[in-house]
């Protein structure tokens, strides 16, 4: 007979989400701590976030938030500042949409911030003025003839 390798049944995954229809408190930052977007997933745990005090910095997602928490690029997080790294920071919670947003109707964040788009790194109308044709080359042309 073979052992069982999971973590439990069916009655295991069907508390699953539990806690995603109730409300939870609104957290606003302390002293060591910033507010910041995720500018970029490194992977292992790790990400690059742009913290609104003006500093990219490298985060760490602590082990709590690790396989519980998803977090994807553009997710508003509150980080806790290194007192000896100041590149480096925790990621300590993430914030849903409806919370970002309350949180920018206090004046918590700068009003550049878009909370709900992913982070576009081509700025607007970078890129209309490319166009492609659709013909051929008559030293292309002979040398598909060629190849029939």
């Amino acid at each position: 007979m073979p052992k069982n390798k999971g973590k439990g049944g069916k009655n295991r995954r069907r508390g699953k989400n539990e806690n995603e229809s109730e409300k939870r408190e609104l957290i606003f930052k302390e002293d060591e701590q910033e507010y910041a977007q995720v500018t970029k997933m490194l992977g292992n745990g790790r990400l690059e976030a742009m913290c609104f005090d003006g500093v990219k910095r490298l985060c760490h997602i602590r082990g709590k938030l690790r396989k519980k928490v998803w977090i994807n690029q553009g997710d508003i997080i509150l980080v806790g500042l290194r007192d000896y790294q100041d590149s480096k920071a925790d990621v300590i919670l993430k914030y849903t949409p409806d919370e970002a947003r309350n949180l920018k109707t206090y004046g918590e964040f700068p009003e550049s911030v878009r909370i709900n788009d992913t982070i576009t790194f081509v700025e607007d109308g970078f890129d209309e003025d490319i166009e492609f044709d659709d013909y051929i080359s008559s030293d292309e042309e002979a040398d598909s003839v060629d190849a029939i």
